[in-house]
């Protein structure tokens, strides 16, 4: 696999871009940006489309740890 040429990752990068927007503005609802998905799965080398779609997960999660705080999940004991 040869790695993309600038425009490429540019044109990547704006795919993925127009996708995360969707998706903020449906509430992650994947069906709502389904075009956009398939533009950024078409543009992007599939480990750069693995590796932003945990990038985002990540980025989510953080988030919302910094809004929310941090909750043990139920049933989790904490010994001291």
């Amino acid at each position: 696999m040869t790695a993309p040429n600038s425009s490429e990752r540019k044109a990547c990068w704006e795919a993925r871009d127009a996708l995360w927007k969707c998706l903020d503005d449906n509430d992650d609802k994947v069906a709502s940006c389904q075009r956009f998905q398939s533009e950024f799965e078409s543009k992007c080398p599939a480990q750069w489309v693995k590796y932003f779609t945990k990038r985002r997960d990540f980025l989510k999660y953080k988030e919302k740890i910094q809004t929310d705080g941090f909750s043990p999940a139920e049933g989790s004991q904490q010994t001291s």
